[in-house]
């Protein structure tokens, strides 16, 4: 297996908007972020990715960009920038921003231009179609609720737009707009930026005549995904991207891939095929979403979880490689949704870190993981800020028949919001996260669950997670060792082995909040082991056979 710096990193992700306030003005900035490296240093992380800092009207908290080569005014300057970026690298850390390109904002200079007319030079940047008789042009749903089509008086013309009306979906078939981005993408890269995460990028690719999708149910728009989804030309813009820019630089690339399968994965991310180098997929995201969709909520099973993440272990197994998570800006609290928040809140994050870790792929920490910050549960529809969540409840409760309790409890459960609010910082007003007003309301919970705290208690998240980081340094295994799903059909624990040239790795995690017996198979034997971690203060030190787990108990053993 080729050895490289970015399978063995692993990365923190920043969402600057919740993340440190330097100035009071209630929203997360630059300054703010480059105070806080220390932090990040002392935990061992290698990589920041940052969620974007670009200048935007804000629709959708960032990603919808207005100028790719400008800082947003809330979150500083371009030399705040430049500052930040030379801090990380005296403290030998990385920096990979995010590359928002499936879409622009509508206030974009090109789609200023794009609408004054149809023979504009930058009309073609987008993707345009005319209606009969006030028909919309397809029946597709934007992913945040409504048509995706926009109406547009000047031209007479609609414009597509995936998500809100003020994102645009960029056309890539357009090889000017193509060498537009590269030409961007190049600029941030002579700054000395390490690599992109790349926003929906299995996106830029549509079906040509963006047909109409199959609407069983008759609703008035439906999921029009399979048009636009790993789409016909996707693979051969992502080579030419590699080609054009990322093979001219040292760099980590991450493609976020919703509906992305392991044979696709397998091309995004095979390295003779030059694209990208790790996807984000969602298949573990999904698994407790009903039906209906992700705001249908039902229990995640850990079969499913067990079947999931081996699928994936397995196939870009000396193939391709893995990005590891279970958090993002996008998915509600781990440790609220797979772990046990309330009783065992501190031995269940502990308990994920270790299953999440000690797999293999580059594990990505989303800021607040650390120390085990919470969903939360707001009084008032009117305290989220989301897009998503206010398009969803106007949807289903204003203009739909739905009860706002059952739809709240959705929220409390999936919200894009539970990742958004400040990070804990200690136990001072909102958290020490502003001296002013917050852009949106700290978890209550800020006095118990803080970063000043977790930095004082050795027993805590946030050590057991240095623990994580140094033993990943310390042990290739850990990084390049294949995998191995044991005990498959135990339904509260999931164990695994990890071989890797002479050495094996034995990763036993209950995920329930009972005392479970673990008999290893007797097809394994271990000759001599040593535990490297475990979440509980536990005196064996014998061959790891049979013994009972604590509930949330996390185990690793090393042995030959």
């Amino acid at each position: 297996m080729e050895q490289a710096w970015w399978k063995e990193s692993v990365v923190y992700q920043i969402y600057p908007r919740s993340f440190n306030d330097s100035n009071g003005d209630g929203i997360g900035d630059i300054p703010g972020i480059t105070e806080k490296l220390d932090y990040l240093k002392n935990l061992g992380v290698d990589v920041i990715w940052l969620s974007p800092v670009y200048q935007s009207p804000n629709d959708d908290n960032g990603y919808d960009i207005s100028d790719y080569q400008a800082i947003m005014k809330e979150f500083g300057t371009m030399q705040d920038w430049e500052e930040m970026l030379e801090e990380i690298h005296k403290r030998d850390m990385k920096l990979m921003m995010d590359l928002v390109v499936n879409h622009s904002s509508d206030e974009h200079q090109w789609f200023q231009e794009a609408k004054k007319s149809k023979d504009n030079p930058f009309r073609d940047y987008y993707i345009w179609r005319t209606s009969k008789d006030e028909e919309l042009p397809n029946n597709w749903e934007s992913m945040f609720s409504g048509s995706v089509w926009e109406y547009d008086e000047t031209t007479q013309e609609y414009y597509l737009h995936l998500f809100s009306r003020k994102q645009p979906d960029l056309n890539w078939e357009n090889p000017k707009l193509r060498q537009d981005v590269y030409k961007m993408m190049k600029w941030w890269l002579d700054k000395g930026v390490d690599g992109f995460r790349m926003d929906v990028i299995n996106f830029i690719s549509k079906v040509p005549g963006l047909p109409q999708a199959p609407n069983p149910n008759e609703t008035k728009y439906t999921d029009g995904s399979r048009y636009f989804i790993n789409g016909p030309h996707i693979h051969e813009y992502l080579h030419e991207m590699n080609q054009e820019v990322l093979a001219g630089y040292d760099v980590m690339t991450v493609g976020e891939m919703p509906g992305v399968d392991i044979e696709e994965a397998k091309k995004y991310t095979k390295l003779k095929r030059k694209e990208l180098q790790m996807v984000f997929q969602f298949e573990h995201m999904d698994l407790d979403s009903g039906p209906k969709g992700k705001w249908d909520l039902r229990s995640f099973k850990l079969k499913d979880l067990k079947e999931s993440i081996s699928k994936w272990q397995k196939g870009l197994h000396d193939v391709g490689w893995n990005s590891l998570y279970l958090n993002n800006h996008d998915q509600p609290r781990a440790v609220s949704r797979f772990g046990n928040d309330k009783e065992y809140r501190v031995e269940s994050a502990k308990m994920l870190g270790t299953f999440l870790h000690m797999l293999q792929g580059t594990p990505y920490i989303y800021q607040g993981e650390e120390i085990g910050m919470t969903n939360v549960q707001f009084d008032s529809i009117d305290e989220y800020k989301d897009i998503e969540i206010l398009n969803m409840y106007k949807d289903k409760v204003i203009n739909g028949a739905e009860s706002h309790e059952e739809v709240m409890k959705s929220i409390y459960a999936k919200g894009r919001d539970n990742a958004r609010t400040p990070f804990q910082w200690n136990d001072s007003k909102h958290g020490g996260f502003t001296s002013g007003t917050p852009w949106i309301q700290v978890n209550r919970n800020y006095r118990s669950i803080n970063a000043e705290q977790a930095i004082q208690d050795d027993q805590s998240i946030y050590h057991y997670y240095r623990q994580l980081i140094k033993l990943r340094k310390k042990y290739p295994i850990i990084v390049y060792g294949d995998y191995q799903l044991i005990l498959e059909n135990h339904d509260k624990i999931y164990a695994y082995l990890r071989n890797y040239k002479n050495e094996k790795l034995l990763v036993i995690t209950n995920f329930s909040n009972q005392h479970v017996l673990f008999e290893l198979p007797e097809s394994i034997s271990f000759e001599k082991a040593e535990k490297l971690i475990s979440n509980y203060d536990t005196l064996e030190s014998e061959n790891p056979r049979f013994f009972t787990l604590k509930p949330y108990e996390a185990r690793v053993y090393r042995g030959y």
